[in-house]
């Protein structure tokens, strides 16, 4: 094997394992759950229109793009805003974009975590809204 392929499968290998990593729900449904009552956090569904079409949106959720978030930030800005103070709580499809938003977030110094996928929410009983 040449050094290229070693590097290519290295660097694949090291994806997925970010991606995994990433994708990690960082907060148990009960404690998101808890801090959603008490008014000390939102929940964010970031994942595209037509997906929340296609599947329904969490109970509560925001409906805020990843899209806008990584762009023009029209929908993203005044909710940040607004919700000054409180832990975003992101879920999209399996967790992953929720983890990378919840980083980004994070870095730029918000109260940020990933809460994992619809479907977790979902499987928890929370209802679901078309």
């Amino acid at each position: 094997m040449n050094w290229f392929t070693f590097l290519l499968i290295f660097g694949g290998v090291m994806l997925v394992l970010y991606q995994v990593i990433l994708a990690r729900p960082g907060l148990p449904l009960a404690e998101a759950k808890a801090a959603l009552a008490a008014d000390t956090a939102v929940l964010i569904d970031l994942r595209e229109p037509g997906e929340w079409t296609a599947t329904g949106v969490a109970k509560q959720a925001a409906r805020l793009p990843l899209s806008d978030l990584r762009g023009a930030r029209t929908q993203w800005r005044p909710f940040l805003a607004q919700n000054k103070g409180k832990k975003l709580i992101l879920y999209c499809a399996s967790g992953t974009r929720s983890g990378l938003a919840a980083r980004q977030l994070r870095a730029e110094g918000f109260d940020a975590v990933n809460a994992g996928s619809l479907g977790r929410w979902q499987n928890s009983g929370w209802p679901i809204h078309p």
